[in-house]
């Protein structure tokens, strides 16, 4: 393993730049449920004209925060098992922190950004970013006061911003997962401390908030959430990448199928870590250091301005071509060596000017351009990529798990992989 220094290790999973002083990184009973003017609760034929073509099913749930609304739109082919000696193809996953919209524009930056380039990306969804901070005794953390959060609530304006982007990521093929709610990362109440059981205590909670926005906002003129949280949500990263070791065995309960809050990995293939597909952070080249830094803004930032976002202006273009010429480093080793899938985490920040969101958008355009060339590289959220793994034969992902950083398979990819998927 290559050498990562401190700083690199660390994680952050703030939606604002005030939380950088941490270490970073239900059904509602016996209510009517109302009718949004803009849900069908069942299957039409439009018109009634003969061949009128159907209106999509909408099925409210619960208070009718969320909807069934059929297949997820936006989808690659289902995935299939590599063929003997078949290169395998570079994945890349773009995920984001929090998903809340502060007014910034970047939630909605990104997703036209994701639309242009037919890519998908993963938002791990903060629960406290649909509750308003009026009703924020709702929320009883574990191990901290009822109401607490150290990312805070936003603004009603920025909930309905941030409800209205969630459904759009959502139609356009994104996975929302989720980033649980308060984000706690020092002193006894850390993530780091809690038990499996308080785990699913915040898991439930987070839930509760996505699924139970319209009861807690009174809002009646937003439409729903297009999906089914229970069955959409699979997979997480914690606040700080602390606790996984007593999450797992909640969630594996859960039927959860990945989580990304490793400390810390490597640009190798990932294995299963309690029966959860392990997908971290990775180290990956930093340029003008003999050390690596973890694939995700805060990292990068914490490495060039150490304890403040807002350094003085005239660091920032000489680390934005840095941030820019890392993650386009890490990205060509995997491509051009094992084709370990990357992975970059980022926050919705603009942190020293915005350099980090600059940087991210042109290593996305990058890879984009590289997809363009017809060179099977692939643009996809955490669970498009574990429905490709969940489908390789176990021989071939043994032989893909098996290679190190940087290492290229001996002969090329049609000797090494022959016969290995018959």
């Amino acid at each position: 393993m290559r050498n990562v220094s401190r700083r690199g290790m660390i994680g952050l999973g703030a939606g604002a730049a005030s939380a950088l002083g941490l270490a970073a990184c239900g059904t509602t009973s016996g209510k009517e449920t109302p009718r949004h003017p803009d849900a069908s609760t069942s299957a039409s034929s439009g018109t009634g004209r003969p061949g009128a073509p159907k209106k999509p099913v909408m099925r409210l749930i619960g208070d009718g925060s969320t909807a069934y609304t059929g297949k997820q739109p936006r989808q690659p082919e289902a995935p299939v098992p590599l063929e003997p000696g078949e290169t395998p193809p570079q994945f890349v996953v773009f995920s984001w922190d929090g998903a809340g919209e502060v007014g910034t524009g970047l939630f909605d930056r990104f997703l036209r950004l994701a639309k242009e380039n037919d890519a998908h990306m993963t938002f791990f969804l903060s629960g406290l970013y649909l509750l308003p901070e009026s009703k924020k005794r709702l929320y009883d953390p574990p191990n901290n006061p009822r109401g607490a959060s150290d990312i805070g609530y936003l603004s009603d304006e920025h909930v309905r911003s941030t409800l209205k982007l969630v459904r759009q990521a959502w139609l356009d093929g994104h996975e929302i997962g989720t980033h649980f709610n308060g984000h706690f990362c020092g002193g006894s109440g850390s993530v780091g401390n809690w038990t499996p059981r308080q785990w699913t205590s915040e898991i439930e909670q987070a839930k509760s908030f996505v699924k139970e926005w319209r009861t807690n906002t009174g809002w009646t003129d937003l439409p729903p959430l297009p999906f089914d949280y229970e069955k959409e949500l699979i997979g997480a990263r914690t606040p700080c990448l602390l606790g996984q070791n007593n999450l797992l065995p909640a969630v594996k309960e859960l039927g959860w199928r990945y989580d990304a809050s490793s400390p810390g990995g490597v640009q190798r293939w990932p294995q299963k870590k309690q029966g959860l597909w392990d997908l971290p952070l990775q180290a990956m080249p930093f340029p003008g250091h003999r050390f690596e830094v973890l694939s995700m803004d805060y990292n990068i930032l914490a490495n060039q301005s150490i304890a403040t976002t807002r350094a003085p202006s005239y660091n920032y273009p000489g680390w934005r071509t840095q941030a820019s010429a890392s993650y386009v480093a890490g990205f060509k080793r995997a491509y051009e060596t094992n084709r370990a899938p990357f992975f970059i985490g980022n926050h919705f920040e603009e942190w020293n000017g915005g350099i980090y969101m600059d940087a991210v958008e042109h290593v996305f355009t990058h890879i984009a351009r590289e997809k363009e060339k017809g060179s099977d590289v692939r643009m996809v959220s955490f669970r498009q990529f574990v429905d490709w793994l969940d489908v390789q034969r176990p021989e071939v992902l043994a032989k893909l798990q098996s290679m190190d950083v940087g290492e290229e398979p001996a002969g090329g990819w049609h000797r090494y992989l022959r016969g290995q998927a018959a």
